[in-house]
């Protein structure tokens, strides 16, 4: 796939796709957290394993993240919806069945996306964001450096607090979601809490599964965590 992908504002969207089998008929459009990139190794391992199982896999930087144009001061859920709206214009041009797996922030764009777009045929949460005003509060609230983690590259702005506090959580919004849903999650998460999987996995429709990973942090950091994220997103979705 070669397309130029641009967002709403025209920002372009940097991707990498992984080739799974001659003709293969799914991709798997993958989205990153807060602070994040296509590049983080959890992602890179889930879209090698995908295109090894022979199904597609596109990674992508939100705008204003990684390689993408745009400003990072920009970045919202909201914004991210629209982003993530022009890759699977792209990627529908190309034909097939999409599927998209979130992380974390990305989960959360994942599900409001899920929701309105009937394009996406299967729904994959990676320690996904659910109570995201919750989450704003706990780690930014008192915030006084400017950035968020301390990262230099990440500055902490009012649009992006406003728009954590307006949506709230989104755990009603899990009743919304019809098709085939996973949701994976490390149990010594600390950065979103595995109750917010388990709160919206309660609410969600069938077919759902809700799989916990012992041990695991919120970026699947060890290898044997991380095989076990990709094993499980493989088999799941070459079931469907």
């Amino acid at each position: 796939m070669q397309t130029e992908i641009r967002n709403p504002q025209g920002e372009k969207i940097d991707y990498t796709f992984h080739s799974g089998r001659e003709n293969a008929s799914a991709t798997m459009l993958i989205g990153h957290g807060v602070t994040g990139n296509k590049d983080r190794a959890h992602l890179v391992a889930l879209a090698d394993g995908l295109a090894a199982a022979g199904i597609n896999a596109l990674r992508f930087s939100f705008a204003g993240n990684g390689e993408s144009e745009g400003e990072f001061s920009s970045c919202t859920i909201t914004k991210e919806i629209g982003d993530l709206a022009a890759v699977i214009d792209a990627a529908a041009e190309e034909g097939g069945i999409l599927y998209y797996a979130g992380h974390s922030m990305g989960g959360a764009v994942g599900v409001l996306t899920a929701i309105r777009d009937d394009r996406l045929r299967g729904l994959v949460s990676l320690a996904g964001m659910v109570d995201c005003k919750k989450f704003a509060e706990t780690e930014f609230g008192a915030e006084e450096s400017g950035f968020m983690w301390e990262e230099p590259d990440c500055p902490l702005t009012d649009s992006f607090m406003k728009d954590m506090e307006s949506l709230g959580s989104i755990v009603e919004k899990g009743s919304e979601v019809r098709i085939p849903w996973l949701l994976v999650h490390g149990t010594e998460d600390d950065v979103v809490l595995p109750n917010d999987s388990n709160d919206i996995f309660a609410l969600a429709n069938e077919p759902k599964r809700l799989h916990l990973i012992g041990g695991a942090d919120h970026s699947f950091n060890d290898p044997a965590h991380r095989d076990e994220m990709v094993a499980t997103v493989v088999s799941w979705v070459s079931s469907l």
